[in-house]
């Protein structure tokens, strides 16, 4: 065995005894959490609903949030650094809307028609997104996306889907890795996301099928990795050029500006597809966009596109959107939430400076990553801040809401301080 082979076994046989001690520890910590998991794996696959939530040993059991704050099922306190993978903007149990609901409710639910708050909302994320003439809303950003591709589609008359390797844009439209096998049976065309030459060489090879180009202005769950501007606006012009249709997925990168990153890069696509918060932490996803296109659903027309959703305009979401827009995430509210992010992920690659590990994101999402031992690194860090009393994403993710400020990040950094000292420096 080399000296380097050796120093790099006993790096790892290091490492796996850390992680095992932690797991150990999340283990013995988190007693009500087991058992709720093991009582749900009878009924749910893994005991799981939503899989991005499960990870080994198994996952905590949420009781109750305030604030920027969380509960677990044994009582443990968290400052909440996951936002809900950026659809809880508002924090937890936000008083405005909180009472938009509650008036909501007091006028009933389910009431079967067209509701005095959709077009309110409508209207403020029209005159919000450059991208956005006219909306319709539905349940997720999945069904956003779903929607957004097939009205492509049936616009452009031709079936060819460019994606982007890395990307999500769905629970059916999952590209990391090669696609999935439960994707949604479009003819996709996949290129490698940030690459110019490759990306438009494809484009001009497939020029005459392509009916839209669907990308994330920044890919989220893809580990927060921004497109550079310049690579945004060759689509923007290869897809006029080809008269495909483009799409932006501003799902989760419509926080980092009152008009998302379209408007921050001053980068207009042909139709927008939303989601998260928008809809005040309800159930909620829209896609809209340039007015030739979203008037093919005006049902007034004899050619029109149908489009059904028993929940599109639920109350609930409709109260709850329009409140959270129009009173707290202002124009001016967003720029400080972006700013806020830029700052805290400035402060943390520096505290990692010189280190395996990297943040990466815009604004007020970020995500660590790991130049080595990624996956173990991840899940440490991940049960250390667990101990810590700061809860992100296991895969490292984080997305900051409203109210998380000053104090917080403060604490989060000392901790991160603390991980780099004994896991990356000391600890290796």
């Amino acid at each position: 065995m080399t000296s380097l082979t050796a120093s790099t076994h006993r790096i790892n046989a290091s490492l796996d005894a850390v992680l095992a001690e932690a797991r150990e520890r999340y283990v013995a910590a988190n007693p009500q959490s087991l058992a709720a998991h093991v009582t749900a794996t009878a009924v749910m696959p893994g005991g799981n609903t939503r899989t991005v939530l499960f990870h080994t040993p198994f996952p905590l059991t949420m009781a109750r949030g305030e604030g920027c704050r969380l509960w677990d099922a044994d009582g443990h306190h968290y400052i909440d650094l996951l936002g809900e993978y950026t659809a809880g903007l508002y924090g937890h149990n936000n008083p405005t809307i909180r009472a938009a609901i509650d008036a909501a409710l007091d006028g009933g639910w389910n009431l079967g028609g067209h509701g005095v708050m959709e077009a309110k909302l409508a209207r403020e994320i029209c005159h919000r997104f450059p991208g956005i003439d006219l909306v319709r809303f539905t349940n997720s950003g999945t069904e956003a996306n779903l929607l957004a591709i097939a009205t492509a589609t049936a616009v452009t008359k031709r079936k060819r889907v460019m994606v982007f390797e890395g990307g999500y844009h769905g629970g059916v439209l999952y590209f990391a890795g090669g696609g999935i096998p439960i994707n949604a049976p479009y003819d996709w065309l996949m290129a490698p996301y940030n690459d110019i030459a490759a990306t438009i060489a494809l484009i001009d090879a497939h020029a005459a099928d392509i009916a839209c180009i669907v990308v994330e202005p920044m890919q989220g769950s893809g580990g927060c990795i921004p497109a550079h501007p310049a690579f945004l606006q060759a689509l923007r012009d290869a897809a006029t050029r080809v008269g495909a249709i483009l799409i932006f997925d501003e799902v989760m990168t419509s926080r980092h500006s009152a008009g998302g990153l379209q408007k921050r890069l001053g980068i207009t696509p042909d139709m927008t597809t939303l989601g998260k918060y928008i809809g005040g932490g309800m159930s909620f996803g829209a896609f809209g966009g340039r007015a030739d296109i979203m008037e093919r659903f005006d049902p007034r027309r004899p050619d029109a596109l149908p489009h059904a959703g028993t929940f599109n305009n639920n109350v609930l979401t409709m109260a709850a959107g329009f409140t959270g827009l129009s009173q707290l995430f202002t124009p001016d509210a967003a720029e400080a939430l972006y700013q806020r992010g830029e700052a805290m992920r400035a402060q943390l690659n520096a505290i990692a400076a010189g280190t395996k590990m990297h943040w990466t994101g815009i604004g007020s999402m970020m995500c660590a990553h790991f130049t080595d031992n990624a996956a173990e690194l991840r899940e440490l860090l991940f049960l250390d801040m667990l101990q810590a009393g700061f809860y992100l994403a296991r895969r490292g993710m984080i997305a900051l809401s409203l109210e998380v400020g000053a104090p917080e990040i403060d604490g989060f950094a000392a901790a991160v301080s603390e991980f780099v000292a004994t896991r990356l420096v000391g600890g290796r």
